[in-house]
């Protein structure tokens, strides 16, 4: 058989139709014979094109109400004949080109249809069709998205047919489409009838690729890209980047995630600064402004070269005082206002070396999946709540130091274990992370902070083990500490704390991050 496939006859059934019409007059000019069903055909005929229904060519009228058209061997032998002389004595004719998009399950899901009527989203005939296409690329070709009809006809017209490496790539399309369909559908009704199955046997992924592959991944030698899961609403996967210029790193879009969920979580005129996916400084002010000079002075030397995140949209006066500060790579926000655009744009470098990022975290439950060596990784996103929050030491914190241990109790939830956060008032003045020995990250913390750790607040992500963490805090000027106890020395720690003076309080919930 020759490599290349002439196309003679071709089956259409879409529910996207862009770009439907300019295929099928480009077919019908080159004498291609078009076949069709209810709503696609009716479409081609509104176009002025001569087209068969399916049904004339079963000899069977759509049933159930539309259920069921396409599933009959007049169709799926003409797909699935492995040569065409196969069908003699069938009265079958072939296909040699199956254009279908399948029903739009994903929109009626956003859209929040009842149960009954999302089953009817379900499409069955469509992947069906699209499936046996794809099976059968030695003699067929299946367009399965309406951005490979250009291509698609450029071949077509170029080549006089379709090469068999174009069948191979479309083929491959079409599986992951009906995967990928599969895997939301699954996913989706999963949560409406079995929303307590977090964990299944069987976990079904569907993302689709956002724009282009990236230039790398983590480093130069990697490949890397950024994908959407098919369930997702919001997020980066629906991120907009205002203006032109060089594009998000593997790297950026890491430290944008960190930046847009923390200052989400502190919520309000709220900033951070992240370097490597982790906080140098965070803050919440009676204004933008307040917050991103508190957040920047919390580490000045890390921020060099960070990504900053903010809690609601950046007005003017927040953006002159981001213009102010030294070199951010991105900045991450849910909105902006067109005077902080205004600002941002006459700011040297604008989408060079700094990148202008809108997005919002997603709406979702969604599980959070990490690649280990032939393993996916599962688990619920880190969301908790404190399960308790109680004093456990002879004095209780202040109102300040309240306030600042709340603050802190949020921040260190996106710090690398071991995590140490150390607040005053609403600001996050040192850090310390990614470290095995819980008091080294405690020093680093108090060496971050200075004197601005004398009155300040802690917090840990985790017990402390021994009583040296609270004492090396406390020598740098910490007077209140919030961890999640649980420690077999927790009575030895919580004794230490009434010794020196300090207020102590108890969450019973742990926030690793490793």
């Amino acid at each position: 058989m020759s490599d290349l496939v002439t196309v003679r006859r071709a089956l259409l059934s879409v529910a996207d139709k862009t770009g439907l019409l300019d295929l099928a007059r480009a077919l019908a000019a080159r004498g291609v014979r078009l076949v069709s069903t209810g709503g696609t055909a009716a479409a081609l005929r509104a176009g002025g094109l001569e087209v068969d229904d399916v049904s004339s060519v079963t000899g069977h009228p759509e049933v159930l109400g539309g259920r069921v058209k396409t599933l009959h061997p007049k169709v799926h032998g003409g797909i699935l004949a492995k040569e065409v002389a196969d069908l003699e004595g069938l009265e079958i004719a072939p296909f040699d080109l199956v254009v279908v998009n399948l029903y739009r399950f994903e929109d009626a899901a956003a859209r929040g249809l009842d149960l009954d009527a999302l089953v009817e989203e379900v499409d069955i005939g469509g992947p069906a069709m699209t499936r046996a296409a794809a099976k059968n690329f030695h003699r067929v070709a299946v367009l399965s998205d309406p951005a490979q009809y250009g291509p698609f006809l450029d071949e077509v017209a170029r080549a006089g047919g379709v090469s068999r490496a174009t069948r191979e790539a479309l083929a491959l399309a079409a599986f992951a489409r009906t995967a990928a369909y599969d895997a939301t559908i699954e996913a989706t009704l999963r949560a409406r009838l079995r929303p307590d199955e977090r964990l299944p046997d069987r976990l079904a992924v569907a993302a689709v690729r956002v724009g282009e592959p990236l230039r790398y991944g983590e480093n130069p030698h990697q490949r890397g890209a950024l994908y959407r899961p098919t369930t997702a609403r919001g997020g980066l996967g629906a991120l907009r980047v205002l203006g032109e210029g060089k594009e998000l790193s593997y790297n950026n879009l890491l430290d944008v995630d960190a930046a847009m969920t923390l200052a989400h979580a502190l919520g309000g005129a709220s900033a951070c600064v992240i370097k490597h996916a982790g906080p140098c400084g965070a803050a919440t002010a009676d204004d933008l402004a307040g917050a991103i000079d508190a957040a920047w002075e919390g580490d000045p030397v890390s921020a060099f070269g960070s990504v900053v995140g903010l809690g609601r949209p950046l007005d003017r006066a927040g953006a002159e005082a981001l213009a102010k500060k030294g070199f951010v790579e991105v900045v991450v926000a849910p909105g902006y206002d067109e005077a902080a655009l205004e600002v941002l744009r006459a700011r040297k470098g604008w989408g060079q070396t700094l990148r202008v990022v809108e997005a919002t975290p997603a709406d979702d439950d969604a599980l959070e999946v990490r690649g280990l060596s032939g393993a996916l990784l599962v688990q619920d996103r880190d969301r908790a709540a404190p399960a308790r929050w109680e004093v456990v030491t002879r004095r209780g914190p202040t109102a300040e130091e309240e306030a600042a241990l709340r603050f802190a109790w949020t921040c260190v939830r996106f710090v690398r274990s071991n995590a140490i956060a150390i607040a005053r008032g609403r600001a996050l003045v040192g850090v310390g992370g990614g470290l095995p020995s819980r008091v080294d990250a405690v020093h680093l913390a108090a060496r971050k902070a200075g004197e601005r750790a004398r009155g300040a607040a802690l917090a840990s992500d985790a017990f402390f083990p021994f009583a040296d963490g609270v004492e090396a805090a406390a020598e740098a000027g910490v007077t209140a500490f919030v961890h999640p106890g649980g420690s077999k020395k927790d009575a030895e720690v919580i004794a230490r704390a009434d010794a020196l003076g300090l207020a102590m309080v108890l969450t019973g919930t742990r926030h690793f991050r490793h």
